[in-house]
């Protein structure tokens, strides 16, 4: 028997184990574009917004319409264009799983050449929300500043030719322009990145952009649109081949975009939405005034431990997370660094037990359903996770050892290897240079602490060179596990 066809028309039979879908997909609207169509947004808004249109036939006039900015999305944009938008998501945790066939996305656009299609979506007078993952790369900020890098050569690009642009930025700000121009309203544009204050950080390289077009387009930008900060999370692994054709022969259903998640998920957002927005909060969306304080639990608590073992766990020769975890003096690691120095920068968080949110952390790492890899985390983790509560240690005067273990082994593997002689890929936009300077520095970290687009002024700081070149130099001298089991022995965790 052959595979059964994805199609919104006429929904196969699905297998035993999916939730029954509870609305007719043929029913759905566009009323949201997003950019950045990963494996991230499809488990996370997308299912949010699944979750909703079964409870509240109202959000059926909020379907997303997904564009992609790379090449490398064309392949998931055809798969879905093939499947009307319709993928299965897969959720666990240990033994316990859901499955459910996703249908809130109705379209997608591959803007990788062109952004005609996308920007003639966002014209549209029934998209109200523009929301986006493109990971903070996609931004082009200096990773510094977190401002608008006015010389990246894309956005020298979009100012030459600002009516066909290529970058997020040029996109936004071309489509407010067209909407201004048109007498029609401003959207919402919704970060959903992992960017400390991500709206403002948005909106500012939107408003610096607008204004080397338009100062009048620029203030109207800042008055008529909005630009909510938002924390997000769901642990997300990208599926490898093997896992969706895997996915294909157990549910015969031919499905070439399925994908895994953990059963935990969580969404933070000021509501601040200027032209509406999905009912989100009664599918467990949190709508707060300022979201702040849990943006920076979950950039220190989750994504600061993420990257730290990431590096740590890679150099050591762990490829997944959970094998990474399970080493002890890992684990150990990671508790000290959330107890003894991300956790103490936190704000009071509000209605959160940080204890408990922590020991979840350690948990959701290891969870053995999610084969989550170090590569990945290594690879979309900006470095300013770890920078950001560096500076706020170093400025308080207080110790930074752990974290600058964990930047340590970061500029370690930039080397290309791991400890035992394996190649470590490395994907970065600054890749060439992070290489060629961590090979030029090796045991001395001031090569790389100079790149200023992603240390500033702290890296020249002293007390920072000198932790990290001890760590560093124990590293390569001693390897990771044996630099571990010394530091335990210290009593460092």
């Amino acid at each position: 028997m052959g595979l059964k066809q994805l199609s919104r028309r006429n929904v196969p039979e699905l297998p035993s184990g999916f939730e029954s879908l509870a609305f007719d997909p043929c029913l759905i609207s566009p009323g949201i574009v997003h950019i950045g169509l990963g494996g991230f947004h499809r488990a996370h808004m997308a299912r949010y917004l699944h979750d909703l249109m079964g409870k509240d036939e109202g959000a059926l006039i909020w379907g997303i319409v997904g564009a992609g900015l790379r090449p490398s999305d064309k392949p998931l944009l055809e798969i879905l264009d093939g499947q009307d938008g319709l993928y299965s998501l897969v959720e666990r945790e240990g033994a316990r799983e859901n499955r459910a066939l996703v249908a809130s996305l109705i379209g997608t656009i591959d803007a990788s050449d062109s952004s005609i299609d996308l920007l003639a979506a966002i014209d549209k007078p029934e998209t109200r929300i523009v929301s986006m993952t493109v990971t903070e790369n996609g931004y082009h900020l200096n990773r510094a500043t977190k401002s608008l890098d006015l010389d990246s050569p894309a956005i020298r690009g979009d100012l030459e030719q600002p009516n066909a642009p290529r970058t997020l930025p040029g996109i936004l700000v071309e489509a407010f322009r067209r909407r201004k121009e048109a007498g029609a309203p401003a959207f919402t544009a919704l970060c959903c990145d992992n960017i400390q204050h991500n709206g403002n950080v948005v909106k500012a390289a939107v408003i610096a952009l607008a204004n080397k077009r338009d100062s009048a387009l620029a203030a109207w930008i800042d008055v008529h649109a909005s630009f909510p900060n938002s924390m997000v999370d769901r642990i997300t692994p990208v599926p490898t081949v093997s896992e969706v054709e895997a996915f294909k022969r157990q549910t015969s259903l031919d499905d070439g975009a399925s994908l895994t998640a953990e059963l935990f998920r969580q969404w933070v957002i000021e509501d601040r939405f200027v032209a509406g927005r999905p009912a989100w909060e009664k599918v467990g969306v949190h709508f707060v005034e300022d979201v702040t304080p849990y943006e920076f639990m979950k950039l220190r608590l989750l994504n600061g431990s993420h990257l730290a073992i990431a590096a740590v766990g890679q150099v050591q020769g762990y490829a997944l997370i959970g094998e990474t975890i399970a080493d002890p003096l890992i684990r150990r690691y990671m508790t000290a660094l959330m107890d003894r120095e991300t956790g103490p920068t936190l704000p009071e968080v509000p209605g959160i037990d940080i204890s408990q949110y922590k020991r979840k952390l350690i948990d959701r790492f290891a969870n053995p359903a999610i084969r989550d890899t170090t590569q990945r985390v290594n690879t979309d983790a900006p470095i300013n996770i770890l920078v950001d509560p560096i500076r706020d240690r170093l400025a308080s005067g207080e110790p930074i050892d752990l974290l600058a273990l964990g930047l340590a082994a970061w500029f370690r593997r930039l080397s290309g290897f791991d400890d035992a002689g394996q190649p470590i890929k490395l994907v970065h936009p600054l890749a060439d240079t992070l290489t060629a300077r961590a090979r030029e520095g090796g045991t001395d970290p001031a090569a790389l602490l100079s790149i200023e687009p992603l240390f500033g002024e702290l890296g020249s700081d002293d007390r920072l060179k000198s932790v990290v070149g001890e760590w560093l130099a124990s590293i390569y001298r001693f390897g990771m596990a044996e630099t571990l089991a010394k530091a335990a022995a210290r009593g460092l965790f």
